[in-house]
């Protein structure tokens, strides 16, 4: 008896030891990007679609699995695609921005390796040329744990992916020369979730006494979206990737870019019920719903929508509450309070102010009064080839002018600074009207303070540096500012932006090259076998180093 339990004792240690060296599973994607006609809005207009679908597939995928996608641009323009959230852990090569990779020619393929590396959680991908955001071309990313990591709620019944966004009539390519020309974008024409608006909406079908889970991600180009279910109550469970505090809200605020998950009890009457998502901090409110049908409904939903809430306190307390759960496993079994980023000493201090300007009389947005200009070649080709004169490093100041946001800019193509491994403290300074909504790839980043009024050294004091939400995508109200903990610990050239479509087009963006001066496999990956050449890194395949197998994780 006793041998049997050793031998026992022993092939289960050889499979523990064999499972954890064994290479993830692999998930194939074979991707058409083609444009088509649409008629979200009732008016027929050109869209981007993948695989002939408004909005493109969901990719569904596990901790640590591999994704393999094979993108076949069909478009007559060069395109790209990109990960909002997925953080490519050493390899920015994946990224899909233009500071990092070649556009796929028309009529050509690019196929992205991408690794959903010690993640969870829900994001989405979106085009990140040109205007071709404001077309489609956008869909979800589901990243579910592994089975015998323990989830911090009853597993749901069911779960619904819910895109909302704003969207014009107007093509994209009308919106893009628009912005040439130096004028600011309209207000948007309605709101869609998951392609579609009233009174044609998106139908979710419950069954009375089971819990579902929404996973909701705000893929417009601008506003703040309210977003609500008639008669019910939402609890937050997950935000970006980061188990949450399971508080309960009527309604929840969903700003540019950002992505979160619900759960709500399908516990009243059987008939149907609205789901309503309304614009915030905009004069014109627009409003779009769809319908929570119980299964053997009664009758349609009857009962007037409240208002969305209409002041700025409404949501910087909602932000405020949004803590995550210390005691709740994340893509490994250990609790996410674990990693104690309030005792770790910042290395830097970074402020950055979004303005508005001009350069050569047309509209510009810039960052610490600097607007990002394109390049002719990627930045992280650049980089890696050596090759002077794309960008300039340090073209970021650390601060804002003195004299604030002024009306003139300087147009550069700019790349911060930074090492590998820092731990930064970056304040997001909002002297506008709006609120403006930033992203920064590759990494998440603690969310440990936000006011309304200036930032000062004293604002510290009211810092959460104990459970603060760890998310990627963060929002500054009017007036206001956010304080976010950075842990720099991804090597490679990342897009920090504004998620305001129209701000980041014109210039509200930089580059953060995270560098270690000693490169190694094990902070970044090599480049890509597959990787696209153009502008000034075309000429020098010459001295391109040999081509490397991708290591295993």
């Amino acid at each position: 008896m006793a041998g049997n339990t050793r031998d026992l004792l022993l092939a289960c240690i050889f499979l523990l030891i064999n499972s954890a060296s064994a290479e993830a599973p692999y998930r194939f994607f074979g991707w058409n990007i083609t444009y088509g006609e649409i008629r979200p809005l009732g008016v027929s207009q050109q869209g981007i679609l993948i695989n002939g679908q408004f909005p493109g597939p969901t990719i569904e995928s596990q901790t640590n699995e591999n994704l393999i996608i094979n993108v076949h641009n069909n478009l007559p323009d060069p395109f790209l695609l990109s990960w909002n959230g997925l953080q490519q852990r050493k390899d920015s090569w994946q990224d899909g921005v233009s500071g990092t990779n070649c556009p796929i020619p028309p009529g050509q393929n690019f196929t992205y390796h991408l690794q959903a590396k010690d993640q969870i959680g829900s994001f989405f991908y979106f085009p990140s040329l040109a205007f071709h955001k404001a077309a489609g071309g956008f869909g979800a990313i589901r990243i579910h744990s592994r089975p015998l990591i323990p989830v911090p709620f009853p597993s749901p019944d069911d779960e619904y992916t819910v895109l909302i966004g704003d969207w014009y009539t107007a093509s994209h390519k009308a919106l893009q020369d628009l912005l040439d020309s130096g004028k600011e974008l309209p207000s948007p024409d309605g709101i869609l979730i998951n392609g579609k608006r009233s009174p044609d909406g998106a139908n979710f079908t419950v069954e009375q006494g089971k819990t579902y889970r929404l996973r909701i991600s705000n893929v417009g180009l601008q506003n703040t979206l309210n977003f609500l279910i008639q008669g019910h109550n939402m609890t937050l469970v997950e935000v970006e990737g980061t188990h949450t505090v399971q508080n309960s809200y009527t309604s929840v605020d969903v700003h540019a870019g950002q992505s979160l998950s619900v759960l709500f009890t399908a516990d009243r009457q059987a008939r149907d019920y609205h789901i309503a998502i309304s614009t915030r901090f905009i004069n014109t409110t627009l409003r779009s719903t769809a319908v929570i049908r119980y299964a053997g409904s009664s009758g349609p939903a009857f009962e007037a929508l409240p208002d969305a809430p209409s002041d700025v306190d409404f949501s910087l307390n909602q932000a405020r509450s949004i803590r995550t759960n210390m005691t709740a496993s994340g893509p490994r079994p250990n609790p996410q309070g674990s990693y104690h980023y309030g005792s770790i000493n910042v290395t830097r201090t970074i402020r950055l102010a979004n303005s508005a300007g001009s350069v050569g009389g047309k509209l510009r947005y810039a960052v610490n009064g600097v607007s990002f200009a394109e390049a002719d070649t990627p930045l992280k080709l650049a980089d890696y080839y050596n090759i002077s004169g794309v960008f300039r490093l340090g073209g970021i100041p650390d601060a804002p002018p003195a004299g604030g946001a002024t009306e003139e800019v300087r147009s550069e193509t700019a790349v911060m600074d930074s090492d590998h491994r820092s731990f930064v403290e970056v304040v997001l300074e909002n002297s506008e009207d709006g609120v403006q909504s930033w992203h920064l790839d590759g990494h998440s980043v603690f969310v440990v303070g936000m006011d309304v009024g200036t930032w000062t050294e004293q604002s510290r004091d009211s810092y959460n540096l104990v459970d603060a939400v760890s998310r990627c995508t963060v929002q500054v109200y009017p007036r206001g500012w956010t304080a976010v903990l950075i842990a720099l610990d991804n090597v490679g050239m990342w897009n920090m932006r504004s998620e305001v479509w129209a701000r980041r087009y014109l210039g509200q963006q930089f580059y953060l090259r995270v560098y270690t001066p000693t490169p190694s496999f094990r902070d970044e990956l090599p480049i890509p076998e597959n990787a696209l050449l153009c502008g000034r890194a075309a000429a020098a395949t010459s001295s391109r180093r040999p081509p490397v197998s991708r290591p295993r994780y």
